[in-house]
């Protein structure tokens, strides 16, 4: 199980930017039966910590020397400077079940994709129950399954293990085909100038057309 050595801080607040100044990374960790503690951990072995554990691998980290079985909670991440802010941990029981939502990984490429459908997303995640050690880190959604427009992946289609339960129904699409929208035929466009013309032309054949009609008239 991966480690993440901590120690305990009493800088709170906005005097927590000296800690990122060297390195260190402004954490909390609560949950089943401990307190809110104050710590801080290195950016950069949290970082390699996160890559692999992600938020549904229990890690142990290191309060005053011993291990306390935690998840990756919430990362508060400034996306303009690429820096961690701050980090929540939650420390469970191993011997209760708890809820997460787990991502999905859309693998392979659908059939009915090559052939001009559009591969519909539904879902990025699915929430599940287990022991803390039984949480999936993704789950692998197959979308060459997808073979005509029409085709659904659901819930009941990812793998099933006795290890963890899914909390959504069973008949949840995750992904489907559906086919491309027709492209609408634009009206033509008409510019004034024809408008002027189509209608000096229809003006000059009723003009044409009363002429004949006298000429009949003063032959009769």
């Amino acid at each position: 199980m991966i480690e993440l050595k901590t120690e305990k801080r009493t800088v709170l607040g906005r005097a927590s930017a000296a800690l990122r100044e060297k390195g260190l990374v402004p954490a909390e960790l609560y949950g089943h039966g401990v307190p809110n503690v104050h710590l801080a951990v290195d950016g950069r072995e949290f970082e390699q910590a996160f890559k692999v554990a992600g938020e549904n691998t229990v890690i142990n980290m290191l309060v005053d020397g011993k291990p306390v079985p935690v998840l990756i909670y919430y990362v508060n991440r400034d996306r303009v400077k690429d820096q961690i802010l701050a980090i929540d941990f939650y420390k469970v029981n191993m011997k209760e079940k708890l809820q997460a939502e787990i991502p999905l990984h859309f693998e392979g490429e659908s059939p009915a994709v090559k052939e001009g459908g559009i591969l519909i997303k539904a879902m990025d995640g699915v929430r599940v129950e287990a022991l803390p050690q039984d949480l999936p880190e993704y789950l692998a959604v197959d979308l060459s399954k997808l073979n005509k427009i029409g085709d659904s992946i659901y819930v009941r289609d990812l793998v099933q293990s006795d290890k963890f339960e899914y909390l959504v129904e069973a008949a949840t699409v995750v992904a489907s085909i559906t086919e491309q929208a027709e492209e609408e035929v634009a009206a033509p466009t008409v510019t004034p100038e024809e408008v002027v013309v189509e209608t000096e032309e229809k003006k000059a054949e009723r003009d044409q057309a009363k002429a004949a009609e006298s000429s009949k008239g003063e032959s009769k």
